[in-house]
């Protein structure tokens, strides 16, 4: 790169005057880096140091500038920190990020009066021209896919729009602005001559940390207890044309309609709809879907590891569901048309070329269908749609350095740059404590067990419920034929033999063909039907498989509770059930004494 194209946007590449300061709560602290001061003599550096600044306007913009830490990961040259660019709705969370970042902060008064060795931005929007210092812009997100209706230029792609690319003077916004694939520079060249010759393109860092995390999906799916159940994710971008925005019932309707052990939903929601609802309003609109297990990861990183979990995303218009599509993983589309979706976009493109949601799906079928599009997936077919998104893959980060040192008239650290893995996923949220349960035969007699959160509507007659003692709402309590418990789960807590326990449930819900259960291990339970003994039930592999399945013996324990009311468990009789994918063979005995006896 030649001088004068590197200066273009300033005459001076000095750093900030220290001290800067970071925000804690609603006060301004004072620190300095590293205890020194850089100088600037005629325009230019003295030293090797340069600050480099942030500048966000929303929260999903600072995520996109925090991928971009590994660039500079170990340079005691440069110090980095930050500013929240005015003007946006979404401000305000956004200094709530990068204080969670934990980044030096100045206040955006002070930055416009300090000039910086170099600014990074991700979003054009705002006064970005009042910052003084050489400016690149990196994408807010990935394909430039949506207008925003009132923003800019008519039915101009947001974030290719001239009006924002370019200073109220006409002049280019930016020193540098960088792309992910040379067909968005192809785009913009008939829009803005000017800014296309600035242009670059180095890939995206987001999409480096999902290549480079990928073989951590079995770590992921265990963090959130996924086990072999089907994990589809809900991706709704935000506005009125969002997943959420026209279809606000489905998270809860899937969650009332997929069966509880074969499935796992989660929903990934974009920073801006997190902020536009807010903590308390989100969580109140999803407490049904979230009470039936639904996973609402966190919008900083967490949200990508959901996202490698995956077996199956149903995606609006939203940018995001590209970067699952790179690492190929079956896609289902749920945008029903609109004025913000652009055509000849790679969303576009993707959704023509994905299977599509119904709209009115939740129902008896609704597992088959999603398990028919997950079969139906074709090798390669959702990374071939995302091709057009994403250049430099693998290289992204090497060439972001190559141009940002360039820009800083700094020679690289001598060491590779590479993306930050995803970190593991928060635990999911612990099964219901009740169920509506499903009881079906197959051509041998064997039950299959479905079960569905009793607290929602289940898409067809349950056969009974089961709740856990002590953890379930009362009135399932009082309504279930199964009442259990798990051992051990209140150390601390008074105890009785479990023999007593079965008796004593069973003469506090008089009434109904009952039966009392204790999980004592994954593979040992004891069970007392109301009109029968205290049985032991060891649960064990089925198929031939060596060892039993990593299934919920409470599901099992609903099986043999439809059998021994069926007449078809007798004890001696293994009893082969179907939980989910798995088969579990529950062996039924008599009950010893030391059984009984044991404390619970």
């Amino acid at each position: 790169m030649d001088t004068a194209h590197r200066r273009a946007d300033s005459a001076v590449l000095g750093t900030i005057t220290w001290p800067a300061r970071r925000a804690t709560g609603a006060r301004w602290e004072t620190s300095a880096p590293s205890g020194r001061e850089s100088r600037v003599k005629d325009g230019r550096p003295t030293g090797d140091e340069r600050a480099v600044l942030f500048a966000a306007r929303s929260q999903n913009a600072l995520h996109r500038l925090l991928d971009t830490l590994p660039v500079f990961a170990g340079d005691d040259r440069v110090h980095r920190c930050f500013t929240l660019v005015p003007g946006s709705a979404f401000s305000l969370d956004a200094l709530s990020a990068i204080d969670r970042a934990g980044g030096r902060t100045l206040p955006w008064a002070e930055a416009v009066e300090q000039t910086f060795a170099l600014i990074l931005a991700a979003s054009p929007k705002g006064d970005l021209h009042a910052l003084h210092g050489p400016r690149v812009l990196l994408p807010h997100g990935a394909g430039f896919n949506k207008s925003v209706p009132g923003e800019g230029t008519e039915d101009s792609a947001s974030g290719l729009d001239p009006a924002h690319l370019l200073r109220p003077d006409g002049a280019p916004l930016a020193t540098r602005y960088l792309f992910s694939h040379p067909s968005q520079i192809a785009r913009l060249a008939p829009l803005s001559p000017s800014v296309a010759a600035r242009s670059t393109v180095v890939g995206d860092p987001l999409l480096e940390r999902f290549l480079e995390s990928q073989d951590r999906r079995d770590r992921y799916r265990a963090a959130l207890r996924t086990g072999a159940r089907t994990l589809v994710v809900l991706l709704s971008t935000w506005g009125p044309e969002s997943l959420i925005g026209r279809r606000p019932g489905l998270p809860a309707e899937l969650a009332a309609a997929l069966p509880h052990d074969e499935y796992q939903l989660a929903l990934i929601l974009h920073p801006n709809e997190r902020a536009r609802r807010g903590t308390l309003d989100l969580a109140e609109y999803l407490d049904p879907a979230r009470q039936a297990g639904l996973i609402l990861p966190a919008v900083h990183e967490e949200w990508a590891s959901v996202a490698v979990a995956a077996d199956l995303l149903i995606t609006d218009h939203g940018s995001a569901a590209l970067y699952p599509a790179a690492l190929d993983r079956p896609l289902l589309g749920a945008y029903d048309g609109g004025r913000e979706l652009l055509p000849d976009s790679p969303m576009s493109a993707l959704l023509t070329g994905v299977p599509h949601l119904p709209p009115h799906l939740p129902g008896t079928d609704t597992a088959s269908r999603l398990a028919t599009a997950v079969r139906a997936h074709r090798p390669g077919s959702s990374r071939t749609l995302a091709e057009p998104a994403f250049a430099e893959q693998g290289r992204a980060l090497d060439r972001l350095r190559e141009t940002l040192y360039d820009l800083l008239d700094l020679t690289p650290p001598d060491r590779p740059v590479l993306p930050r893995l995803l970190p593991d996923p928060a635990p999911a949220p612990l099964a219901p404590a009740a169920f509506a349960v499903r009881i079906e035969y197959d051509d041998q007699g064997s039950p299959r067990v479905l079960r569905h959160p009793a607290h929602l509507v289940p898409p067809a007659p349950a056969h009974h419920l089961s709740a856990e003692v002590g953890a379930a709402h009362r009135r399932f309590t009082q309504s279930a034929a199964l009442l259990h418990r798990r051992a051990g789960e209140h150390p601390g807590a008074w105890t009785e033999p479990a023999g007593e326990w079965t008796l004593r449930i069973l003469a506090d819900h008089p009434g109904g063909h009952r039966t009392a259960a204790i999980v004592l291990s994954p593979t040992h339970c004891l069970l007392r039907p109301r009109s029968g003994p205290l049985l032991s039930v060891r649960l064990g592999p089925g198929d031939g498989a060596r060892r039993a399945a990593p299934v919920d013996p409470v599901a099992v324990l609903s099986a043999v509770h439809a059998a021994l009311l069926a007449g078809r468990g007798d004890p001696g009789t293994p009893l082969v059930c179907s939980v989910g994918p798995h088969k579990v063979v529950a062996h039924l005995a008599p009950a010893t004494a030391e059984e009984a006896a044991l404390p619970v």
